[in-house]
């Protein structure tokens, strides 16, 4: 969905001073018989907003790059899916890049951590999840207003349909989730939760984390249950599936 650096110290807690990190901020498509659940559904068409807040606080740097073709729309359009096709989206976590197109989805069931969506509500400050940065006014309303009919608040624990399930993580964000489902070459995780392969493998928390515990038990548990573990912004990943597709989804019905 586009490119963003961002200081080491952001994506290995307490590590990395001198480095700076790309971030290949990804969506997920996950189909299967009469589903087509998208795992965020990417920034928006002006990318203007959300840059001038990321500028504010880390620098031009770390501004997101986009590329003709890249915004989600057209990144659907170009494997033959209109957003009305889309039967579900999945939030996570609550934030501009993934938040942004929820109004283009009118068909699907917008899907959100119950804990998310309340701590959003009731936090009035926050040196994290500033309120705007989260939601815009305009997906807010419509959240609240014409689509909550379709809004499903997620347990920690939830099953969205067979062969694809979500579990709160936290780490991140209070609304940040882990989505499993079953393919053909096993249980396949997305999360936000960690960024890099390496967080993962060597248990090294993101730096922008927000309980080092929810993430040790979340690194914990991707390792025990995923065949393969995908997070939102690791670029290495594009390298290792650059068709885009990671496993057929036999088990979402």
């Amino acid at each position: 969905m586009g490119d963003g650096d961002v200081p080491g110290p952001e994506v290995y807690w307490m590590s990395d001073w001198d480095k700076w990190y790309r971030l290949a901020f990804q969506a997920a498509l996950i189909q299967g018989d009469g589903v087509t659940a998208l795992v965020g559904t990417g920034p928006a068409e002006d990318l203007g907003p959300m840059n001038a807040q990321w500028a504010g606080f880390l620098g031009e740097r770390a501004a997101m790059r986009r590329a003709p073709g890249q915004w989600m729309p057209e990144q659907l359009a170009a494997l033959g899916i209109a957003p009305d096709d889309v039967t579900h989206v999945l939030l996570t976590p609550l934030q501009l890049y993934t938040t942004s197109n929820v109004p283009l989805f009118g068909n699907a069931q917008i899907c959100l951590t119950e804990r998310g969506w309340t701590h959003f509500h009731r936090t009035r400050r926050h040196p994290h999840d500033d309120r705007w940065s989260c939601l815009p006014r305009d997906v807010l309303r419509y959240l609240t207003d014409e689509a909550w009919d379709r809004v499903r608040l997620l347990a920690d624990e939830d099953e969205v349909v067979p062969g694809l399930r979500t579990w709160w993580a936290g780490s991140h964000h209070r609304a940040s989730m882990v989505v499993e489902a079953d393919t053909t070459a096993g249980v396949v995780t997305l999360t936000d939760a960690y960024f890099m392969r390496r967080n993962l493998d060597t248990d090294h928390p993101i730096g922008i984390c927000e309980n080092i515990y929810e993430a040790l038990a979340t690194h914990e548990r991707v390792r025990r249950t995923a065949d393969i573990p995908l997070t939102l912004y690791d670029p290495d990943q594009l390298q290792n599936h650059p068709d885009g597709i990671v496993a057929g989804t036999p088990g979402v019905s």
